[in-house]
């Protein structure tokens, strides 16, 4: 067994455990899969709440997918000969550990999707000054690390290194690890960045708290010498791509089959575009950005893809994919309302598969990506295309009104529920009798914030260069990230009930498994 290998299969307490299979990556899918935190996602949301239809992708169905695809990419490069000495060189692909990193890749997610997560984070941030805040990405990875209690430790999976590295997309922290920080490249790796909108917060994207810092720097070990501290390995880059797939397929299916996708305005707003695009071209920012007319935000787009892409986009790439997927997408599957035939659910058999497959075989490994790019990425063709088919999503389905009338209420369910939580964890005549999981929330997270104050001082300096201030700020760290870390582990009815009860506002029994 190579040095690398036995590097890579290196678990984080050492320990093992009874696992099913000898295969050290198909024991660290297995214990995913076992983990309540996976069966939870059943119940969260993608975009828009499924409420037990069976119609729309949670959070569950969609992790299924990202690892079907994700083996199906590895499995393929793995397999081609052009890029064995490659990959070898990077770290090596490994189906099982791709599989494995999908399955966990949203086990972070809270309750109500990405809506959650912006509420979480502006929590974490002003009302319990974490310095870090929330992200999805870093929960998932304190859950496999830390939070979840399945492993021979207590104290997350133990899963490998391989797998533990390539569940982290974006392999850094908000703030302050690697030093230098990836959001002070010249072209920051995608995610790296801070939001236009949050001047001094750090990177909109990152996949470690500092609590985690140790499990990062030892998952990341592994390829120390083999890929720079801010790239994805070459798994974690599989993983990733194999995300953006199924996102940019499935969710479109998914709201034709309830109605929401029309042909009508998305056939006007590309087929507009194609006609006209020399003359939207022409025009100026200002003008593009105060008309409706259809083709209009379509051009935005391209505008957006040459100042943030440069290194891919081409601008008759882009029109090929405009017209690939007004041809596929809206003149074959949008044409025709579903109406749950037998010919309905075979066009979407022939769109889905289709699909998959054509952006599946334009997926290769570079050698020296651009800074924005992981090792393994699209083709020309088919990254223009999942750009346009991510447009379609977003411009007629997440910036349609009623989508955000819904989300507004979600938006408030949560906040109110934090709340909540936090001052019933305030309340010292209660203090008996917290939920226990809220209890070992709180002194796992002190031990943490202990430690962190004693020995990495400035991994608690917020973006204000202000840290806590002595023991008692310590505390009120750890009882914040407590209560994140718990409201973050139900799912969206779990939620939702939860405030019902401690709102007083339903005679049902509260101790309903609200609990993980």
């Amino acid at each position: 067994m190579s040095d690398l290998h036995e590097r890579r299969v290196e678990r984080r307490d050492g320990r093992g455990g009874t696992d099913l299979t000898a295969n050290p990556f198909r024991a660290d899918r297995d214990r995913i899969v076992a983990s309540p935190f996976f069966a939870r996602l059943g119940g969260v949301t993608q975009v828009v709440s499924a409420s037990g239809s069976g119609l729309l992708h949670n959070r569950l169905t969609h992790s299924l997918k990202v690892a079907q695809i994700g083996r199906a990419i590895a499995e393929r490069l793995t397999a081609d000969p052009d890029h064995a000495a490659l990959i070898d060189r990077l770290g090596g692909c490994d189906p099982d550990v791709v599989e494995a990193a999908a399955l966990a890749h949203d086990l972070g997610h809270p309750p109500f999707g990405h809506l959650g997560e912006q509420v979480l984070d502006r929590l974490a941030r002003h009302r319990f000054g974490l310095p870090d805040g929330f992200e999805g990405n870093a929960q998932s990875f304190r859950i496999i690390t830390t939070t979840d209690t399945r492993g021979p430790s207590a104290a997350g999976l133990d899963l490998t290194a391989a797998v533990r590295a390539a569940t982290l997309k974006y392999p850094w922290t908000r703030l302050s690890h690697p030093d230098p920080h990836p959001r002070d490249l010249p072209d920051p790796p995608r995610g790296a960045a801070q939001p236009p909108e949050g001047p001094g917060t750090g990177s909109s994207k990152f996949s470690a708290y500092v609590t985690e810092l140790d499990d990062l720097r030892q998952a990341r070990a592994v390829f120390d010498d083999l890929v720079p501290p801010w790239q994805q390995t070459v798994e974690a880059s599989v993983m990733d791509n194999a995300d953006d797939i199924a996102y940019a397929i499935h969710d479109l299916e998914d709201f034709h089959r309830i109605g929401v996708l029309q042909h009508a305005p998305v056939s006007a707003e590309l087929g507009q575009w194609e006609a006209d695009r020399a003359e939207f071209a022409r025009l100026d920012d200002a003008e593009l950005a105060s008309g409706r007319r259809p083709g209009q935000s379509l051009e935005r787009l391209r505008r957006r893809l040459h100042a943030r892409d440069s290194w891919v986009v081409d601008d008759e790439a882009f029109a090929a994919a405009v017209s690939r997927v007004r041809a596929e997408l809206v003149d074959d599957l949008l044409s025709m309302p579903f109406d749950g035939s037998v010919a309905a659910e075979q066009a979407f058999g022939r769109f889905s598969s289709g699909w998959t497959a054509r952006l599946v075989a334009g997926v290769h490994v570079v050698a020296d990506p651009p800074t924005r790019s992981g090792h393994v990425l699209l083709g020309p063709r088919q990254w223009h295309e999942v750009q346009v088919l991510k447009f379609v999503h977003r411009r007629f389905v997440l910036l349609r009104p009623d989508l955000a009338l819904h989300q507004r209420g979600q938006a408030r369910l949560l906040t109110t529920l934090v709340e909540a939580l936090d001052q019933w964890l305030g309340d010292r005549y209660e203090a008996d009798r917290l939920p226990r999981r809220l209890h070992d929330l709180v002194e796992l997270a002190r031990v943490e914030y202990d430690w962190l104050a004693a020995e990495h001082p400035r991994a608690l300096v917020g973006a204000t260069g202000e840290g806590p201030e002595g023991q008692a700020g310590v505390l009120a760290l750890a009882r914040g990230r407590a209560v994140i870390d718990f409201a973050a582990s139900l799912a969206d009815g779990q939620a939702a009930t939860l405030l019902e009860a401690l709102s007083g506002r339903t005679g049902q029994f509260w101790s309903d498994a609200f609990v993980l």
